[in-house]
């Protein structure tokens, strides 16, 4: 009953993204054939979890005789391990270009390093990088395409830039006539919606909308609402299609078969992530340089404990916070999986701190989404006061979430 409720749901939004897919945009203009949705065949259903990627008896027939382009990374793999532009290209699919996020085609760039156009040494096809100085595609490189294939693993945090990409994404095929293909993916934070409510004057490519730090929604989701929510410049909005998951529900327990970015090595440093992040925006390492990335804390500045460590060179931290340099903090490798927003270690890292006025930096609102939560901290509010000053934020948030969501929770 269940897999028939999902299919019955996800159904019903393909077929009004088919038929309605923007205010601007007319179906003829994206390309000569229409799009036809086709129902999945039934031998593809299975008691596992399918990711939008192979879910592909739907979107192989609405790809045929298109030029294609594809936004992916390392995480754009079938459920047997072969990479979506491999896949595509096996189908006789007219792939033309790759555009890569933060991190890069193959995810292995640091956080933040500049990433320069390329070409992929297995097919040959040209890389255009979205992060740097183009973080959304020019009327040139999308001159040449039909569809925008969107295949990237989110793991719902605000600050994971690649919904930021997928805003840029939607909003450059908007304007340039190109239906954006969303292959959706399973959220491994699964259905929490939690933290602070992003301000509009704290807008950066770490937090596009005012949404809260943990979202609570699948990529596909998110899309649905950066275009009925009318987010994109001037209130367009694209074509657009989700290429649903199938047998998911948002309470279903979902660990990535890769790691999304050089610096989330396994499912606890994802589950911490959203938490810990906020040392990104202090004078705290996360780990960073080390192989628990995510799952420790620590700075020379935090009195001396029973744990430390000592940040050094490697894969996405060439030069991590600290090189070289002893840090005190503690170990979370073991805690049990955290299912909201978590502040008692940034809260404990503080009031532990040699010296307070060193301990924040400018990027922290714009981790935040709002001056308030440092303000609050550095007041002495107690943990459930500041989770309370969140409640009416996240009330009209998840009430402006409804109409987007595909999957039903168990």
């Amino acid at each position: 009953m269940l897999s028939k409720l999902v299919f019955k749901n996800t159904f019903l939004f393909l077929v009004l993204f088919i038929f309605s897919c923007g205010n601007s945009v007319k179906k003829t203009e994206v390309g000569q054939k229409e799009f036809k949705h086709t129902i999945p065949n039934k031998k593809l259903w299975s008691q596992g979890i399918k990711t939008g990627a192979d879910n592909y008896a739907v979107y192989l027939p609405l790809l045929e005789n298109k030029k294609i382009g594809i936004v992916t990374n390392q995480t754009g793999i079938l459920s047997d391990g072969t990479h979506l532009v491999d896949f595509l290209l096996s189908k006789k699919i007219n792939v033309r270009k790759i555009f890569a996020p933060e991190h890069g085609f193959r995810g292995t760039a640091d956080a933040g390093e500049t990433i320069k156009n390329d070409k992929d040494v297995t097919t040959g096809l040209p890389i255009i990088s979205l992060y740097g100085a183009n973080k959304k595609p020019k009327a040139e490189q999308l001159n040449d395409i039909d569809v925008l294939v969107f295949d990237l693993q989110d793991v719902g945090a605000r600050f994971y830039t690649y919904i930021s990409t997928l805003h840029y994404i939607m909003e450059a095929c908007a304007e340039n006539k190109v239906l954006v293909m969303v292959l959706d993916r399973p959220n491994p934070n699964g259905n929490i919606v939690d933290g602070p409510t992003l301000e509009k004057e704290n807008h950066s490519f770490v937090g596009m909308h005012t949404i809260p730090v943990l979202h609570g929604m699948t990529i596909g989701e998110y899309a649905q609402m950066i275009n009925g929510e009318k987010w994109l410049k001037e209130g367009i909005q694209c074509a657009l299609q989700i290429i649903p998951c199938l047998n998911y529900t948002k309470n279903l327990s979902y660990d990535l078969p890769i790691k999304p970015s050089p610096n989330l090595p396994n499912a606890k440093a994802i589950n911490l992530y959203a938490s810990l992040c906020f040392f990104e925006g202090t004078n705290v390492s996360v780990g960073r340089g080390t192989s628990n990335q995510f799952q420790i804390y620590g700075s020379p500045y935090l009195p001396k404990s029973n744990y430390s460590f000592t940040p050094k060179p490697n894969e996405g931290a060439k030069d991590p916070l600290y090189n070289g340099v002893l840090c005190y903090g503690e170990d979370l490798t073991k805690v049990t999986k955290v299912n909201q927003l978590e502040l008692k270690w940034l809260i404990k890292a503080y009031k532990g701190t040699s010296d307070k006025s060193k301990f924040f930096n400018t990027f922290f609102t714009k981790l935040a989404g709002t001056k308030k939560l440092q303000e609050q901290i550095e007041k002495g509010m107690l943990e459930a006061e500041i989770r309370a000053s969140w409640q009416e934020g996240l009330r009209q948030f998840k009430e402006m979430r409804k109409p987007y969501l595909l999957y039903v929770e168990n």
